[in-house]
């Protein structure tokens, strides 16, 4: 009996100790992943989209020796926030693609305040042409670089005597931003041949997405200035005046829109077009990853419409021309407008940072990708430097002589 409890004894112990030394290796494991996990050498991903060949963690090590010779050699302060934010600006960046950018926490309150029409700048949207110059892509109107004289497709040689040669359109923003009533000064290039200097007192600036009115002849007239959060709401408010009024026919004022949200486009689309009409489709490489049909909401479907453009309208404002235009709801008068046809997704990121990523191409109804190439109008007419000096605006008196005539 004594030998047989030995035994038992004997035989637990063993396997206690072996669960013991499975646990410890196991701990050893999780722990070992862990570390690696942490340090960057082993990273998860879904391996799907258009850059799944990418291995699936990033060799940190030639990053490291950077850090390190900064961290021994570099005669200057820095912190290990500036160091972070600069690696994460600088993946950005490797994608070679303007429109894909790191904000940080501060960064991102900016630029969700412009989104919204509230910030504190000069007013004007900014752009990379096709040789990475920094350029402006539309004074909004009313702001100090409208009433400065700054004109769509402007390129920004320097700001406040930098360079911007080879500067981020994010660094460009945030040195042009400051406290109202401070200055900054623009060294501008028009046309490729003319150099200029603006020195413009910086305001806060509300700018409400949508402005309307009816015109003598009774046209509505309204003018999306960009596609904001209010914008969808303004728009309809402007659509149900136009409605009541009867009016026989609307100018859609998008010179000078940057753009903006997508979902605001859709809407103020909708109020033209018949339910379930194509607005635009988003790809990825070829595939198409979604179709935007109209919601129905056509409250202005049939009245005869002008849509203005210029070299300032882009992005949301392109998708609006290209939507009404291809299903035959309006007219185009202008000039040919910017040329994004892209679509970019805000991540949230910890901290209040966010990464703003091109995720894919936008197209028109018509089949077209206008990315680099913008909607060419139905009539171009131009706008001088000379004709708003003269408070002549040509390109709306074209488009009431359309309407007029139809």
């Amino acid at each position: 009996m004594k030998h047989t409890v030995s035994k038992r004894l004997k035989k637990l112990y063993t396997y206690q100790l072996t669960k013991f030394i499975i646990l410890i290796i196991v701990l050893i494991i999780i722990f070992g992943l862990g570390w690696m996990f942490g340090s960057g050498r082993i990273s998860f991903s879904s391996g799907n989209g258009i850059n799944s060949q990418l291995p699936n963690q990033l060799d940190y090590s030639s990053v490291n020796q950077v850090y390190n010779d900064i961290k021994n050699q570099y005669d200057g302060k820095l912190t290990t926030i500036q160091l972070l934010n600069g690696l994460k600006n600088g993946l950005a960046q490797a994608t070679n693609d303007p429109y894909t950018e790191y904000f940080t926490p501060s960064q991102a309150q900016a630029f969700n305040n412009e989104l919204q029409g509230t910030f504190s700048g000069i007013g004007a949207e900014l752009g990379e042409d096709s040789s990475n110059n920094i350029e402006i892509i539309a004074p909004l109107a009313d702001t100090p670089a409208a009433k400065a004289g700054l004109l769509p497709k402007d390129i920004i040689a320097s700001i406040n005597g930098k360079s911007t040669s080879g500067m981020s359109i994010d660094t460009a923003a945030d040195d042009i931003r400051g406290p109202s009533g401070s200055k900054v000064t623009l060294t501008i290039i028009r046309n490729s041949t003319q150099q200029l200097t603006f020195t413009i007192t910086r305001a806060n600036i509300t700018v409400p997405s949508v402005n309307y009115q009816i015109l003598s002849g009774n046209i509505g007239y309204m003018q999306i200035n960009q596609f904001s959060n209010d914008t969808s709401d303004l728009a309809e408010k402007a659509a149900q005046s136009f409605q009541q009024a009867h009016v026989k026919g609307i100018i859609l004022d998008l010179r000078d829109n940057p753009g903006g949200i997508v979902t605001a486009a859709i809407n103020v689309s909708s109020l033209w077009l018949s339910e379930g009409e194509t607005i635009m489709q988003e790809k990825t490489g070829n595939v198409v990853d979604q179709t935007y049909t109209s919601t129905g909401n056509d409250i202005l479907n049939g009245i005869p419409t002008v849509v203005l453009i210029n070299a300032g309208s882009a992005s949301a404002a392109e998708i609006t021309t290209g939507a009404l235009h291809d299903n035959g709801d309006a007219y185009v008068i202008g000039v040919k407008s910017y040329g994004k046809g892209v679509v970019q997704q805000i991540d949230n990121l910890p901290d209040g940072a966010e990464l703003k990523v091109t995720i894919a191409s936008w197209y028109r109804p018509n089949g077209q990708n206008i990315n680099h190439i913008g909607i060419t109008p139905d009539e171009t007419v131009q706008l001088t430097a000379q004709d708003i000096q003269n408070a002549q605006d040509t390109q709306k008196t074209a488009a009431i002589q359309y309407l007029n005539s139809h």
